[in-house]
C-alpha cells in the first residue's frame, strides 16, 4: 500500500499552501477547465495574458522600454503587437540578461535557474513563484489525461547531482521519495550488470509510472529485452521528455514496459509546452505560452503544417519576460483538432533541434535523425556520435560492438559522407560517449549557425 501519496496529497500539499502560498493545485484546476472551451474563448483568454506581458514590458523591462509607442497597438490587438517585436535570440540574452530583468520585481521573489547546456554554454535566468506554478500545472494538466497524479509513484531515469557528497546524496533520495514519492535511476551511468538489481528495486517500489530522456529510456528498454528482464505490473505510462522522441524509441519502450509512451514537449526555459493525449497528438499549452513558427534564416512566419524554428512567449514570467524567444527547436503547428475532446491546438510534429539540421557545402541541410537511421539497420553500431564543425568539417565517434565488425562499420561511414559530400569527416573509434551530465545524449550536432550560409546556393 502507497502511504506516502496520501501523505503527500492531504498533508505536505496543504501545509505549503497554507505557510509557503504554493497554489500549484489551483492553477492545475485551472487548465483543467481551460481545456475544454472553444477555441475563440482560448484566443481571447490568451490575448488578454499577452495584453497584460506587453505593457508590463515596454513600461518595466529595459530591453524593451523603447517600444512604448506600441501602447495603444497593444491595448487594441496585442497579438499583432507582438510581431512588432524583434526575436530574441540566445545569444544576446545571454549577453545582457539583466536588461530583461523586471525593474519593480524584488530580487527575494526571483528563482534563479539555467538550461542543461548539453552543447554550449548554460543559459542563466531568472523566473518567479507564478511562472513554477504555471510550469508545474501544465505538466499535471497532461498526466493527468492519463490517470497520473502529482502524488502518483513515479521511477524516473534521470541526471543525479553528482556534486553531492555521500551524506548530501543520502538526503537527495529520502527527499525525492518522501516528498515526491519517486525514485532515481541515474541515466549517465546505466550498468548493465546492475539490470537485475534496477529491476528488483523497481518491482519493490511499484510504480504508477516511469519518467525520463528519450534516449535513456530507449537504453534501459533495450537492456531489459536483451537480458529477458520484466517488471511484474503493468505501468499507466513511460513518459518521455526532454530531447526527441523517435518511433523505434517509441516501440522499444513499449514493448519492454507494456504500456503507452507519452511524448512531453518543453524546455527549462520555456516550461512545458505541450503534451501527449490518449489520441496520441500533442496539445499545446496556450493559456500559458504563444508559439510561432517561423523560418530558420528569414525568420518570416510560417503558415500551419510547414516546418521551422520555434519561437515562445511565456506569459506567466513578469519577472524576466523574454518576448519571441528563439527556442532551438523546429516543429510544426497543425491545422487540425483532436477528437479526444480537449480543444487545445496542436503540434503536428516536432522535428528536434535545430542544430540537429546539417549543412552540405553545396547549401543543402540533411536531418541528423538520417544518420540514425543508417546506424540501426547496422548491428556493428553501438553508439556514434557526429559533430559537423563547418559544412566542410564534421567529426564521427563510433562505439563499435564486439567482435568489431569492420566492413559493417565502413559502410556506416560511407553512407554517412555520401550524405555530406564535400565534407572531411574525422573518423575514431571509442570506448564510449558519455552523456551530459544532466542524463542527456545528442547523436547529431551543428556548431555553427545557419544564418551565415546561403542555403540551397
Amino acid at each position: 500500500m502507497d502511504l506516502v501519496k496520501p501523505y503527500i496529497e492531504y498533508i505536505l500539499y496543504p501545509i505549503m499552501e497554507k505557510y509557503k502560498g504554493n497554489e500549484t493545485r489551483y492553477r492545475i484546476l485551472e487548465l483543467q477547465e481551460s481545456q475544454y472551451i472553444d477555441q475563440c474563448e482560448l484566443r481571447k483568454l490568451q490575448q488578454e495574458k499577452l495584453r497584460k506581458l506587453l505593457l508590463e514590458c515596454i513600461t518595466n523591462v529595459p530591453a524593451y522600454q523603447s517600444f512604448a509607442y506600441l501602447r495603444n497597438h497593444i491595448e487594441s490587438d496585442a497579438l499583432n503587437a507582438l510581431y512588432k517585436f524583434p526575436v530574441l535570440e540566445k545569444n544576446a540574452f545571454q549577453n545582457n540578461p539583466n536588461a530583461y530583468l523586471n525593474q519593480t520585481v524584488s530580487k527575494n521573489y526571483l528563482i534563479a535557474n539555467c538550461t542543461g547546456g548539453s552543447t554550449s554554454e548554460p543559459v542563466k535566468f531568472y523566473m518567479d513563484r507564478l511562472t513554477v506554478e504555471y510550469y508545474e500545472a501544465a505538466r499535471w494538466r497532461g498526466l493527468s489525461w492519463w490517470d497520473i497524479k502529482p502524488a502518483s509513484r513515479c521511477v524516473m531515469i534521470w541526471g543525479n547531482p553528482l556534486e553531492l557528497n555521500q551524506a548530501e546524496q543520502w538526503k537527495y533520495r529520502l527527499k525525492e521519495k518522501w516528498l515526491k514519492n519517486r525514485i532515481i535511476i541515474p541515466a549517465y551511468c546505466l550498468k548493465p550488470e546492475a539490470m537485475p538489481k534496477y529491476i528488483k528495486d523497481i518491482s519493490r517500489f511499484k510504480p504508477e509510472y516511469f519518467y525520463g530522456y528519450s534516449s535513456a529510456l530507449y537504453a534501459f528498454s533495450k537492456l531489459m529485452i536483451q537480458k529477458e528482464l520484466k517488471i511484474p505490473f503493468i505501468p499507466k505510462a513511460v513518459v518521455s521528455t526532454a530531447e526527441t522522441l523517435h518511433e523505434f524509441q517509441r516501440e522499444t519502450i513499449e514493448k519492454a514496459f507494456g504500456c503507452p509512451v507519452v511524448n512531453e514537449y518543453g524546455a527549462r526555459d520555456a516550461g512545458i509546452l505541450a503534451y501527449q493525449c490518449i489520441n496520441q497528438n500533442m496539445h499545446i499549452s496556450v493559456e500559458n505560452a504563444i508559439l510561432e513558427v517561423v523560418d530558420a534564416t528569414t525568420l518570416q512566419p510560417l503558415p500551419l503544417g510547414q516546418s521551422g524554428s520555434i519561437l515562445v512567449t511565456d506569459l506567466n514570467n513578469f519577472s524576466m519576460p523574454r518576448l519571441r524567444y528563439r527556442l532551438g527547436d523546429r516543429a510544426t503547428l497543425s491545422t487540425q483538432l483532436c477528437a479526444c475532446g480537449i480543444k487545445l491546438p496542436l503540434i503536428e510534429k516536432i522535428d528536434g533541434r535545430e542544430d540537429d539540421m546539417f549543412l552540405t557545402v553545396d547549401g543543402q541541410l540533411v536531418h541528423g535523425h538520417a544518420f540514425n537511421h543508417i546506424s540501426r539497420n547496422l548491428n556493428a553500431i553501438n553508439k556514434f556520435q557526429i559533430i559537423q564543425l563547418t559544412p566542410e568539417h564534421a567529426e564521427l565517434s563510433i562505439v563499435p560492438n564486439h567482435p568489431v565488425n569492420t566492413k559493417e562499420i565502413e559502410i556506416f561511414i560511407n553512407n554517412i559522407q555520401k550524405m555530406l559530400p564535400g565534407t572531411i569527416i574525422d573518423v575514431k573509434q571509442v570506448d564510449n560517449i558519455p552523456a551530459s551530465s544532466s542524463g542527456k545524449y545528442r547523436y547529431a550536432i551543428r556548431k555553427f549557425p545557419l544564418e551565415n550560409f546561403n542555403l540551397g546556393k
